[in-house]
């Protein structure tokens, strides 16, 4: 049934209110519409404060304006049960019919202080949780991207970083023990988690993560940002050293070179942001021999042995290079290994005969067991039998000492005594 409505007159304030609303999606950069749907909603809530929570209210609200009005939606009756949802066909007029909605504008003004704060409450609530949202949709298309932010505070040794719109956790895990950062310092982080929490959007950043070599080095190697090299693995102990595999796509541009740089400056500047970790760049290789040989630089390889079924990749280096190929505390080699994805059992030159042989003969030792959980269940006797060489009183008597120990209960007679 159509609805006849009756106009009273525009609220005086609709111009400034609208310019407020513009003035807010300017200040909080949120979208118009939102702002119009708070409006709306905040309407119909003071409305139903002002004339009760049954009363029925229509919001008319012009998108490309932002005037509004409220209307009063009422029933035409012949007789009224309830004045609030329902109207005389005298009292409407008789051109309604039974059935008809007779809308009748009210102006906001009309509402009363109460509602009106209701209205207030409403409005920032709304903008609030589009503030959230907004803030959320942002940096979650920064997830695993840099910011920048300055450090704000530090709650039971958890970083908070003021990233401008909102704060970023640096939690403890993702912090680089060397790294001293001072109360307005400026830091860059990298984008390792966005949540939703009742409080607000939280933005989890890290100094730890091996993704945040590969945006430095993004951002400082153009040729990297074309696609013409490529970042093909990281190995990274923050706060010490870094080992990246890359690649080129074009033969004549050299991946290594690139990265470095004109000088070393490009390495220089992303080595300084990490506050001076070691970062080694490594020439990727299809060939899993070669990848090795250079994964382990700047040691000289003599040689390669791989096991595939084992992962395991036997390495051969002159004598007097087995200590910088190993590393300190074996930094190398362990980042080698996981640069690679294979392990390395790294000799030298005069014990690589003795150290194949003696990884050939546990070899055949684990062949020979087999499976851990299959010679776990070969190591027992079979259900039933005896151990050979044992007294069967003995384990009895054994048996029924580890009950009296473990379970009391079980010990005891029928009677109750033990």
């Amino acid at each position: 049934m159509p609805a006849r409505t009756v106009k009273a007159k525009a609220a005086p304030d609709e111009p400034t209110l609208r310019e407020s609303l513009r003035l807010l999606q300017g200040e909080r950069a949120i979208p118009f519409d939102m702002l119009l749907e708070a409006l709306e909603a905040a309407l119909i809530s003071a409305y139903k404060r002002n004339y009760g929570a049954e009363a029925n209210a229509i919001v008319a609200i012009d998108r490309d304006t932002g005037e509004y009005k409220v209307y009063h939606r009422r029933t035409v009756a012949d007789e009224v049960a309830d004045p609030k949802l329902e109207v005389s066909r005298k009292e409407a007029g008789f051109k309604y019919e039974p059935g008809d909605y007779y809308d009748e504008e009210v102006a906001p003004k009309e509402f009363g202080r109460i509602a009106a704060q209701t209205a207030k409450q409403v409005i920032v609530q709304r903008i609030r949780e589009a503030e959230r949202d907004t803030i959320f949709n942002e940096y979650s298309r920064k997830l695993h991207d840099l910011v920048s932010g300055t450090v704000q505070r530090y709650e039971q040794r958890n970083m908070f970083v003021d990233l401008g719109k909102t704060e970023a956790l640096l939690p403890l895990s993702e912090q680089v023990p060397r790294e001293n950062f001072r109360i307005n310092d400026r830091l860059l982080g990298f984008v390792l988690d966005v949540r939703k929490t009742n409080k607000g959007p939280q933005i989890v950043l890290s100094r730890a993560a091996e993704g945040l070599v590969q945006r430095l080095l993004e951002r400082e190697v153009p040729e990297i940002e074309d696609n013409i090299v490529e970042i093909m693995a990281i190995a990274r102990e923050p706060g010490s050293r870094s080992k990246v595999a890359v690649h080129s796509h074009r033969s004549d541009v050299d991946a290594v070179g690139a990265c470095l740089g004109p000088k070393s400056s490009r390495i220089a500047s992303v080595s300084d942001e990490l506050r001076g970790e070691k970062i080694d760049i490594i020439r990727w290789s299809n060939d899993t021999v070669g990848f090795i040989h250079n994964a382990l630089a700047p040691a000289k390889v003599l040689g390669v042995e791989l096991f595939e079924d084992e992962g395991v990749g036997l390495v051969t280096v002159p004598d007097y290079q087995l200590s910088l190929a190993i590393g300190r505390e074996g930094q190398n080699v362990r980042l080698a290994a996981r640069l690679t994805g294979w392990r390395l059992d790294i000799t030298s030159e005069a014990d690589a005969e003795e150290a194949r042989a003696r990884y050939l003969a546990e070899r055949e030792e684990r062949a020979a067991i087999g499976p851990p959980e299959e010679a776990e269940a070969e190591s027992g006797p079979a259900e039933g039998e005896e151990t050979p060489g044992i007294d069967p009183e003995l384990i009895r008597k054994l048996e029924e000492f580890r009950r009296q120990m473990f379970d009391p209960a079980s010990s005891q007679t029928d009677d109750g005594s033990s």
